[in-house]
């Protein structure tokens, strides 16, 4: 049977991804690529830190207001995407002027709002709690072919007419987007304060144990990242991030694109391995509604981090550019597949009155662990071989302490979708 709500989130999202992938391109050209070089180390540190910044306003703030906010995540999500098309019409006026900065960072905190909203709507719409591995998987393909499809109309429209026509385009894609949100149910919410009786619904054990494994995975696609680039690019001296205007740039990217080492023409190995990382995220996507049909998320997890051990074992055995691809491969699977899994957990166990709250808090956590994964290689250089083994260890070591959690998490778990407040959700 068709879930008609679910096709029409999936429309929003398709959308959104769209428009984010063409203000991707229109920023790849703008004043972000002109600023005077500093240090290579420096100016990779000030990318790290550019990351973390759009999660220190979701976090506090657009979370726990997604959660109290009177009229649901309807219109939510509508002023959201409304919102990103007037950032994107102030845009185009001012892409060679400083005010670029600050509106590219309105536009990815509203981005990161908008994934909090989207995350947050898909057990409201899907009712079984073991659709939504699949649910999410198949919003992230979507995204991921729909930001292909959006980068190229956008490339074409700066090549004819710059930055502003593919802003333009953008800010067109994002009306679309918010006139389509309005189909979405309405999502209501309860608008008093949060209780400990809800808030104790992040803290059970098995969401916590699952965010500490997911977190692991997260950080080891930021340690993989920069352990690649270093060693395929000589260092942190051959990594092209010229200036504080191309560091903010490359972290502007980042949160639009996703993990990004260098915003200049990489080496074609390292792109070789950017694009098998990307191909593991697409398949653990793929891989891991099929996975639900037979495990539970928690196994789905567990088994997550035990492969990447054991193909963290054979890189380091192996060394060559051969297991570097490998082991890409084997993280993008991986992390991919757990944090569709962790998702879920919270969407089946977190009241819903606490998704907006509980997805803006873990966001956040997860790019820290980015960071700090991200940070190591830059902070000591890490032959390859080394990195590789320390990605082994680090997932046996996760492992270990989720599956030895796991009883624990299973008791501290609530069921899916009780009470007065769930059914009034999803009305």
């Amino acid at each position: 049977m068709i879930n008609t709500p679910f096709l029409r989130l999936v429309r929003v999202h398709a959308l959104a991804a769209a428009g984010d992938a063409m203000i991707a391109i229109a920023l790849a050209g703008s004043l972000f690529f002109s600023i005077d070089p500093s240090a290579a180390r420096v100016r990779v540190a000030l990318y790290l830190v550019l990351t973390m910044a759009p999660f220190a306003v979701v976090g506090p703030l657009i979370g726990p207001g997604l959660d109290r906010f009177r009229g649901g995540r309807r219109p939510m999500i509508f002023a959201i995407n409304a919102g990103r098309a007037f950032i994107a019409f102030l845009m185009i006026s001012n892409m060679d002027s400083l005010l670029l900065f600050p509106l590219a960072f309105a536009m990815l905190i509203l981005q990161k709002s908008y994934g909090v909203a989207k995350a947050s709507m898909v057990p409201l719409i899907l009712r079984d709690e073991q659709q939504f591995v699949g649910g999410n998987a198949r919003l992230a393909l979507v995204a991921s072919v729909c930001g292909v499809i959006g980068a190229a109309p956008a490339l074409l429209a700066n090549l004819l007419g710059g930055a502003p026509w593919a802003v333009g385009l953008a800010m067109a894609v994002y009306i679309l987007c918010a006139l389509s949100s309005l189909s979405l149910p309405s999502g209501r919410v309860v608008p008093d304060p949060v209780d400990n009786g809800e808030s104790s619904k992040l803290r059970t054990v098995g969401i916590r144990t699952a965010a500490s494994a997911t977190g692991t995975l997260r950080g080891i696609v930021g340690f993989m990242t920069f352990l690649a680039a270093f060693a395929f690019r000589g260092g942190a001296d051959a990594v092209n991030l010229s200036g504080v205007g191309k560091a903010f740039g490359a972290g502007v990217r980042h949160a639009l694109q996703g993990d990004v080492a260098s915003d200049a023409s990489p080496a074609w190995k390292l792109g070789i391995v950017a694009v098998v990382t990307v191909c593991g995220f697409l398949i653990g996507s793929a891989l891991a509604p099929k996975l639900r049909e037979t495990i539970r998320e928690e196994v789905i997890i567990a088994a997550a981090l035990t492969a990447l051990f054991a193909v963290g074992l054979l890189a380091a055995w192996g060394g060559g550019y051969g297991s570097t691809l490998l082991l890409a491969l084997g993280v993008g699977i991986t992390a991919s597949a757990g944090k569709l899994s962790f998702d879920s957990i919270v969407q089946r166990d977190a009241e819903g009155a606490n998704h907006g709250r509980s997805f803006a808090a873990f966001e956040t956590r997860f790019q820290i662990f980015w960071v700090l994964g991200a940070i190591i290689p830059v902070a000591i250089p890490i032959p390859a071989r080394v990195g590789f083994l320390l990605i082994a260890i680090a997932a046996a070591v996760a492992a270990l302490l989720f599956w030895l959690s796991r009883t624990a998490s299973q008791e501290g778990r609530s069921g899916p979708a009780t009470g007065q407040e769930r059914q009034l959700q999803r009305a």
